[in-house]
C-alpha cells in the first residue's frame, strides 16, 4: 500500500477505525490467499489428479465432486454462522476458530500419498469449509470499517493486499521445490513441503492481525443457552432472505454472483490441471504462472477499486466480466505457451476485479446491523457457484474423454450469462432501498 494511500485513510474509514484496523483486516485477506493460490490453484490440484489419482480416468471429475461437497456444506453452514455472528456479535471469535481449522487440516495435507484420496478428500473438505468461513466473516467487517461512499476502494486495497500474500506463499513454495528437486525427493515429499510452508504463513500473519481487529456488534439480548442462539440465527436468517424481497437488486446481484462466480471458481481450481494437461506446463512452470497471474489479479483489485468508486458498481464489474470472456476465448484456442500467458494476464486482471468487486457491492447493499447475514447469503451464492462451475467442468471432461478445452469454452458461458444478468442490476435503486428499510429483531 502506498504512502499516499495511508495518508488519505481517514477519510475513506468510519469514524473510529484505525490505521492499524485497516491493515489487521486487510491481513486477513493476504494470510487465507495462500491457501487458494497453492492449494487449489497452483499446487495440490495438479498434485491430485497426476499423482494421488495417477492413471485414474475420473481424476479431475473426483477432484471437482470433493471439492463440490466442501462448498455444498459451507453453503448450508454459511447462513447460519453469519445471522450467529450478528446476534452475538462473535464474528472475530468464530474467524480465530475457522482460521486454526484451515490451518491445521492444511498441514495435515503433507501426509497425503499416492492412492490416499479418501484421506485427501477429507482434508480438503476441512480446509477449505473453515477457509470460507473466514472468507465470509472477514467480509462482514468491511461495512464497519470502509465508508459507504468508498467501500469498491477498500476492499480493492484488501483483495491486492491478499494478492500478495498468496504471492509469497507461492514464491516459498517454489523456493522448497526448487531445493526438494534437486535432493531429487518424491512427489508427497515435495508437495507436503508446500503445504506446511502455507499453514505456516497463514497462521503467523492471520492470528496477530484477529488480536488487533474489534467487533463493534453488540449481542441482541443477554447470556442464553447455544441452543436457543442457534435457533435464532436460524430465525433470523430466514426473516433477512423474506425481507430481501423488498430489496429486488440485493436479491437480482446474488443472482449475478453465482452465476459468474461458477466461472471464477473453475478457473481457479483448474488452472493448474488445465496447464499442465492442455499445455504440457511442468510443475515449476504451472507455479510460475499462478504467480505472476496473483501479480497482475493484485493489479487488478486496486485498479478497479478506484474504477468501482467513480464509474460505479455495475460498469466496473462489466468490464471485469468482458475480461473474463476474452480470457476464456484465448486460452480456448492457446497451442503455444505465450498465448497462455495472455490469457492468464486476463484472468489475473478479471479475478482481482470481479472478486474484490462483488464484496464491495453487496456491502453496499447490506442493511445496517445485519451485514454478517448479508454475507451469509453471498457466502451461499459464491458456494453454490463453487459446486456447479467445477462440478461441470469435471463433466464435461468425463462425458467428452477428457477434452479440456471444451470444459473451458462451456466455463465462459457463466461469464457471459452473468453480464446479461448484471444490466438487471440497479445499484443506487437498491441502496436507496436499504437506507429505507427497517425490522424488528426479537
Amino acid at each position: 500500500m502506498s504512502l499516499n494511500f495511508w495518508q488519505t485513510v481517514p477519510k475513506l474509514l468510519r469514524p473510529g477505525v484505525s490505521r492499524r484496523e485497516l491493515l489487521a483486516w486487510a491481513s486477513l485477506d493476504f494470510a487465507n490467499s495462500g491457501y487458494t493460490t497453492v492449494v487449489l490453484t497452483a499446487v495440490f490440484n495438479a498434485y491430485f489428479v497426476s499423482y494421488v489419482l495417477s492413471d485414474v480416468a475420473a481424476a479431475t471429475l473426483l477432484w471437482t465432486s470433493i471439492l463440490a461437497v466442501s462448498y455444498l456444506l459451507v453453503m448450508l453452514t454459511a447462513p447460519m454462522v453469519g445471522a450467529y455472528a450478528d446476534l452475538r456479535a462473535e464474528k472475530k471469535r468464530l474467524l480465530v476458530l475457522s482460521t486454526w481449522g484451515c490451518v491445521l487440516a492444511t498441514a495435515l495435507l503433507a501426509t497425503v500419498g499416492q492412492g490416499m484420496w479418501l484421506w485427501a478428500g477429507l482434508l480438503l473438505v476441512i480446509s477449505n469449509v473453515c477457509y470460507a468461513t473466514t472468507q465470509d466473516l472477514a467480509a462482514a467487517f468491511l461495512p464497519e470499517i470502509a465508508a459507504p461512499e468508498h467501500l469498491g476502494r477498500v476492499s480493492g486495497y484488501g483483495w491486492a493486499w491478499g494478492y500478495f500474500g498468496g504471492l509469497l506463499a507461492l514464491g516459498l513454495s517454489l523456493a522448497w521445490v526448487a531445493i526438494a528437486q534437486g535432493q531429487d525427493w518424491s512427489a508427497q515429499m515435495v508437495v507436503g513441503g508446500t503445504m506446511l510452508v502455507t499453514a505456516f504463513l497463514f497462521a503467523v500473519v492471520a492470528l496477530p492481525a484477529l488480536a488487533q481487529m474489534k467487533d463493534r456488534a453488540t449481542p441482541a439480548s443477554g447470556a442464553q443457552p447455544l441452543g436457543f442462539w442457534m435457533k435464532a440465527s436460524w430465525g433470523r436468517l430466514m426473516r433477512s432472505w423474506a425481507h430481501s424481497e423488498r430489496q429486488v437488486d440485493l436479491r437480482r446481484f446474488l443472482v449475478c454472483v453465482f452465476v459468474y462466480h461458477a466461472g471464477v471458481h473453475t478457473v481457479i481450481t483448474l488452472a493448474a490441471i488445465y496447464a499442465q494437461q492442455v499445455m504440457g506446463f511442468t510443475m515449476t512452470q504451472t507455479m510460475l504462472l499462478i504467480l505472476v497471474v496473483n501479480l497482475t489479479a493484485a493489479l487488478g483489485a486496486w485498479a478497479f477499486g478506484f474504477l468501482q468508486d467513480r464509474l460505479s458498481h455495475r460498469r466496473s464489474l462489466a468490464i471485469a466480466l468482458w475480461f473474463w470472456i476474452v480470457m476464456v476465448l484465448v486460452a480456448w484456442q492457446a497451442h503455444e505457451a505465450w498465448t497462455f500467458w495472455v490469457a492468464a494476464h486476463f484472468a489475473g486482471l478479471a479475478m482481482g476485479a470481479s472478486q474484490s468487486g462483488a464484496r464491495a457491492a453487496i456491502a453496499f447493499l447490506s442493511r445496517a446491523g445485519h451485514e454478517a447475514e448479508t454475507f451469509g447469503l453471498w457466502g451461499v451464492a459464491i458456494n453454490a457457484a463453487a459446486v456447479v462451475g467445477p462440478l461441470t467442468y469435471g463433466l464435461v471432461t468425463w462425458f467428452s474423454q477428457n477434452d479440456q478445452r471444451l470444459a473451458m469454452l462451456v466455463t465462459g458461458l457463466f461469464f457471459l450469462l452473468g453480464l446479461v444478468l448484471l444490466m438487471t442490476v440497479d445499484f443506487d435503486r437498491g441502496r436507496n432501498l436499504v437506507r429505507r428499510a427497517s425490522e424488528p429483531d426479537d
